[in-house]
């Protein structure tokens, strides 16, 4: 008589705990499904590229055979950098400051490449193809400082040139945007009058 009252007084018992538990997670998943989601941490955006070139890295104001067309994903096509003309051994400059990051031969072409000082973690890297070293790697080199001299052309462009690429860590950018608005002017030099000189006799 006792066990079937006990037994009749346990699920009696166990019901209450059953519909509480169920209540906490009815709230709580409403709650969950009306408020935002989580936000990611915010990305810094990467630091705009600093006109600090000194130099083109051939000639002064060379022809820009391509110009740079970034691909719209990392392994798609596109062009890294710009081709600038240039005769066969021309020396090729470093266009800022820097340490040489590599210098030799990749896939049959000389290529140098530079570690601009002071440009941030990671440093921007100028590259330049195809190049017959004039330095080694760990060289600190000064802007317009000679790294090496231009080779015959291996058929990237329609005439000799040099590649020239920008790169911070693994991403491509414009090589052109590192040249200050003086150096990109085109066009002959203009002699402005000297207002104060005196008037011939």
């Amino acid at each position: 008589m006792r066990a079937n009252r006990e037994a009749r007084r346990g699920p009696s018992l166990l019901l209450p705990l059953v519909l509480a538990l169920l209540l906490t997670l009815t709230a709580s998943t409403a709650r969950g499904a009306g408020a935002p989601p989580p936000r990611e941490p915010p990305v810094a955006d990467a630091p705009p590229t600093p006109a600090l070139a000194r130099t083109w890295p051939v000639g002064s104001r060379p022809p820009v055979l391509r110009a740079w067309e970034p691909p719209p994903t990392p392994y798609a096509g596109g062009h890294r950098g710009v081709d600038l003309a240039a005769v066969s051994g021309a020396p090729v400059r470093a266009v800022a400051a820097g340490r040489v990051h590599f210098a030799g031969r990749v896939a049959g072409r000389g290529v140098v490449s530079v570690e601009l000082s002071g440009t941030g973690t990671p440093p921007l890297r100028t590259t330049y193809e195809p190049v017959t070293a004039a330095v080694e790697k760990g060289t600190e080199v000064a802007a317009g400082e000679v790294v090496g001299t231009l080779e015959p052309g291996h058929g990237h462009c329609p005439t000799t040139c040099v590649h020239w690429g920008l790169l911070r860590g693994e991403t491509y950018l414009d090589p052109l945007t590192l040249l200050p608005p003086w150096l990109l002017r085109t066009g002959p030099s203009r002699l402005l009058p000297v207002l104060t000189a005196p008037p011939p006799a």
